[in-house]
C-alpha cells in the first residue's frame, strides 16, 4: 500500500455492510463511509488546488472522519480545528496554515466566517455527485510520501506547531499497532481523545486498517461514569486507548464496584503518565486476560514509538515502564555528551524510522531544530526526532520515562525532575490529579493536587518522606478541580497563570 485510501477501500470491499463509525445520531457503514468521503473528495476538485491545507471545522462526529478521507481524495491535506477553539487560537494556526478552505456546517459558519474567504457547508458537499474520472486523476499523481494531514499542538513560543504527517507515517504506523495487538474486523474501539489529538490517529485508522468500528464516545458520558460504562457495555466495546485522566475518572468514583465494561479485551492508555493506582483498580476489577499496555510517543512519530504491554504486578510507588520501540521505529538514547547513553543513565530520546514526521509546516526554523541528524551515523543523511523527552533505559533493555528536557529544573544546585515529585503525589491514594509547576522568575516550586480527603498539611508530611529537601514544593495547592486543555491534559499554562497570579 501506498495511500491510506486503500485501507477503506479494502474494507468497503470486503465489509461492505459492516458498521465503520457510530457517533449519537449516525451510523456509517464501510460502503456509506466511502461513498460520503469520494462525495465530499469531488466537491472539492472544484478548487483546483492540489497539497493545500483544508480545514475541518465540526462537532466531534462521523461527518468529520468522513471530510478527512474526502479531503485526502481530492489531494489536500486536512487540519482538525476543534469548534470551541479560542478565536485567537485559530488566528494564530490560520497565519501559518493558510488554508484553501474551510469545511462546516450551517450551525458554526457565524464563528468561522470571518477567519476564512471559502467556506464549504458539509451538508451540501456530501451530496455531491462522484466524479470517478477527477478523483482517479489525483490518486495517480500522489504517492506515499504526499501529506495526509497537519496537527497543531501548543508550541514553546506560544505559536502552535503543525505537525505534518504523511501515507507512509500512517501506513507504516497502522500495521504495527494491528499487528501488535492482533485488531481485527469484530474490534469495536471507544473513541476518547479529541480528532486534533494524536491519540485518535490511532482509533482512526487502526479501524479502517481492520475492518473494525469506531464508537465516538460522548464526551458527557466522562461526567457520569456510571453511564460510561452502560454506554462501554451497549456497544460492546472490545478496545479502549485513553488518557490516563479518563481512568482516573472511573477510578476515583469506584464505579466498578456496582457496574463492569464486561465486553473489554485491551485496555490502552498514552498522552501522559499513567498513575500506577489508576492501574492497578483496572487490573483488579477487570479479567485477567484483558491486556493493558502503556504507549508512549510525540505528535511527530505519528502517535507512538514505544510501548509496554503490562506482565507483572507494580506498587501504586511504582513507575511503569514505556517499554521498547515498535516495529519499524527505532529508538535510542543520547547523553549529555551527545553519546549513547549506558544502562540507567539518563538521557534524551531520539527517533529514527518510518513513523517520524517530515517536519513543521511553514517552519522551517523549527523543523532543522528538533529533525536532525542522527547524532550516531556519521556516514550518510539520516533525520530523525529529537523529542525533548529525558529517559533511562533500565534492566531487560525496557525504556523508563523520567520527565520532559523543559520540565527539568536546576534549583539550590540540583536538578530537579518535576515528574518525580508529581510520581511521589499521585502514589498516595487519597490523590487524584497532580501537576508540579516551577515558577522561574520567583523561584517557586508549587504542587496542585486534587483530593476529596488530603489536606495539604498530611500531603506534605508524605512527601517529606519521600522526596529528598531540596524537592520540596515552596507551595502545596490542594484545588476543587483540576484544570485540563482540549486533549485531556492537565493544563500546565493555566496552573502556571494562576501561580504567577499569587505573587502579582
Amino acid at each position: 500500500m501506498k495511500n491510506i485510501l486503500e485501507m477503506l477501500e479494502y474494507s468497503a470491499f470486503s465489509y461492505s455492510n459492516k458498521t465503520a463509525v457510530i457517533d449519537r445520531d449516525t451510523e456509517l457503514t464501510y460502503h456509506g463511509l466511502m461513498d460520503g468521503a469520494q462525495r465530499v473528495g469531488s466537491s472539492l476538485l472544484d478548487l483546483k488546488v492540489c497539497a493545500c491545507p483544508i480545514v475541518i471545522y465540526l462537532d466531534k462526529n462521523a461527518d468529520v472522519i468522513l471530510s478527512m478521507l474526502g479531503i485526502v481524495y481530492s489531494g489536500n491535506i486536512y487540519t482538525v480545528i476543534e469548534t470551541n477553539t479560542p478565536v485567537e487560537r485559530i488566528k494564530k494556526i490560520f497565519t501559518t496554515l493558510c488554508p484553501a478552505a474551510v469545511i462546516t456546517d450551517h450551525t458554526h459558519y457565524g464563528q468561522i466566517s470571518e477567519l476564512c474567504s471559502f467556506v464549504l457547508f458539509i451538508e451540501d458537499i456530501k451530496r455531491t455527485s462522484i466524479d470517478k474520472n477527477g478523483l482517479s486523476s489525483i490518486r495517480k499523481k500522489q504517492i506515499d510520501t504526499d501529506a495526509v494531514y497537519i496537527l497543531y499542538t501548543s508550541g514553546s513560543t506560544g505559536i502552535p506547531k503543525g505537525t505534518v504527517i504523511n501515507h507512509r507515517n500512517i501506513l507504516s504506523y497502522s500495521k504495527w499497532f494491528v499487528d501488535a495487538f492482533d485488531i481485527g474486523c469484530n474490534e469495536v474501539i471507544a473513541n476518547q481523545t479529541p480528532f486534533c489529538f494524536s491519540m485518535s490517529v490511532t482509533d482512526i485508522y487502526s479501524s479502517l486498517r481492520s475492518g473494525a468500528t469506531l464508537l465516538i464516545l460522548p464526551k458527557i458520558c466522562f461526567s457520569f461514569p456510571y453511564k460510561l460504562v452502560e454506554y462501554l457495555n451497549n456497544y460492546k466495546v472490545t478496545m479502549i486507548y485513553w488518557v490516563p485522566s479518563a481512568f482516573g475518572i472511573v477510578a476515583n468514583t469506584n464505579i466498578f464496584s456496582t457496574l463492569k465494561p464486561i465486553h473489554l479485551k485491551k485496555v490502552l492508555f498514552a498522552g501522559e503518565v499513567m498513575p500506577v493506582k489508576y492501574l492497578n483498580y483496572w487490573i483488579n476489577h477487570l479479567d485477567s486476560s484483558v491486556v493493558f499496555a502503556n504507549l508512549f510517543g510525540p505528535t511527530e512519530t505519528t502517535d507512538i514509538c514505544t510501548y509496554y504491554i503490562i506482565d507483572r504486578p507494580f506498587q501504586n510507588s511504582d513507575s511503569l515502564p514505556i517499554g521498547r520501540s515498535c516495529d519499524n521505529c527505532n529508538t535510542f538514547v543520547i547523553n549529555n555528551d551527545g553519546k549513547e547513553a549506558k544502562e540507567n543513565e539518563e538521557g534524551e530520546l531520539y527517533v529514527r524510522g518510518s513513523f517520524v514526521s517530515p517536519g513543521y509546516y511553514n517552519n522551517k526554523e523549527k523543523t532543522e531544530k528538533m529533525f536532525v541528524q542522527n547524532p550516531l551515523n556519521k556516514s550518510y543523511p539520516e533525520i530523525c526526532y529529537k523529542t525533548g523527552d529525558i529517559v533511562k533505559v533500565g534492566q531487560n533493555e525496557e525504556l523508563y520515562y523520567i520527565g520532559r528536557k523543559d520540565f527539568q529544573i536546576k534549583r539550590m544546585g540540583y536538578r530537579i525532575e518535576l515528574g518525580e515529585i508529581e510520581s511521589a503525589v499521585s502514589s498516595l491514594y487519597e490523590t487524584e490529579e497532580s501537576a508540579c509547576i516551577f515558577d522561574k522568575l520567583n523561584n517557586t516550586l508549587c504542587v496542585f493536587y486534587t483530593s476529596r480527603t488530603l489536606d495539604e498539611k498530611k500531603l506534605r508530611s508524605f512527601l517529606e518522606q519521600k522526596l529528598p529537601k531540596y524537592f520540596m514544593p515552596d507551595i502545596i495547592c490542594r484545588l476543587k478541580n483540576m484544570p485540563h486543555n482540549q486533549n485531556s491534559k492537565i493544563d500546565r499554562n493555566e496552573l502556571e497563570k494562576r501561580l504567577t497570579e499569587n505573587y502579582e
